[in-house]
């Protein structure tokens, strides 16, 4: 037995592993209605709720709820709609693209907030179905404009060498179907998977130092919980970035999909 888990198993204290993002609260199997499936449903709840109040008495001088929702909406909108996808095709996808940035915004930031502390993205289904309906509206806008034929042929550059354009097309067919959902995918699976884990560590480590161990583990305890309250800030930037970065990653697919060459 190695020497972290001689000492685990020594001290009763158990690491968190890939465990905590599997919670079924009513049966079991892959029908179980778990944590994450609640802590999903409460997030549509609460944005229709402050996109409901924050509309409900719009004015000409905004109230401070007001205020927050179009600075929320314009940001996605002009910061990310506009600025990518460009001010003539950009209006009909900013509802998706809202869609995506306070759906991930929002069930990000319930990993730090008491009581919920749990990251529904840490949970790749999750992550996994928002990229599906962005691969569904790429492809179809794509194909939509430029026809099946012209959508594919349109991802390989005007002036390659001929030798090298098979290549190049097959290339960029693997980089649209299977590497950009993929990728998009895993990276805000992985930041929320991998942050959620170190946060529990930390405060879960910190806890049971400060309660089960000796005068030094009780010590250590004290820097180790200033470490995890360092992290949780640490993780709210994250939390922020990944929503922005999937929203962005979003619009430039689109962008692409419109794009004369992609």
């Amino acid at each position: 037995m190695s020497l972290p888990l001689l000492a685990a198993a020594e001290s009763g204290y158990t690491a968190p592993n890939q465990d905590i993002f599997w919670q079924p609260l009513i049966g079991s199997g892959a029908f179980a209605i778990t944590r994450p499936a609640i802590v999903f449903a409460l997030s549509a709840v609460l944005i229709i709720w402050l996109l409901l109040a924050g509309t409900k008495r719009l004015a000409v001088v905004p109230g401070k709820k007001q205020m927050a929702m179009e600075a929320v909406y314009g940001f996605v909108r002009n910061t990310i709609g506009r600025d990518i996808i460009g001010s003539k095709e950009f209006r009909k996808f900013v509802p998706l693209l809202f869609t995506f940035f306070t759906v991930i915004l929002v069930n990000n930031l319930f990993g730090v907030i008491p009581p919920i502390q749990y990251p529904t993205m840490g949970r790749i289904a999750f992550p996994l179905a928002l990229t599906i309906m962005l691969y569904l509206t790429y492809h179809y806008v794509g194909i939509k404009k430029k026809g099946f034929a012209g959508y594919f042929a349109g991802v390989v550059p005007h002036g390659l060498p001929k030798p090298i354009v098979p290549l190049v097309f097959l290339l960029e067919v693997l980089s649209i179907v299977v590497i950009q959902p993929v990728t998009i995918t895993l990276r805000l699976f992985g930041n929320m998977f991998a942050g959620h884990l170190i946060l529990v560590l930390f405060i879960t480590g910190a806890e049971h130092m400060l309660l089960h161990g000796g005068f030094g583990l009780k010590l250590l305890s004290v820097p180790t919980i200033g470490m995890a309250f360092a992290l949780t800030l640490f993780e709210l930037f994250v939390e922020f970035l990944q929503a922005y970065v999937y929203t962005m990653l979003a619009a430039t697919f689109i962008a692409s999909a419109l794009a004369d060459e992609h």
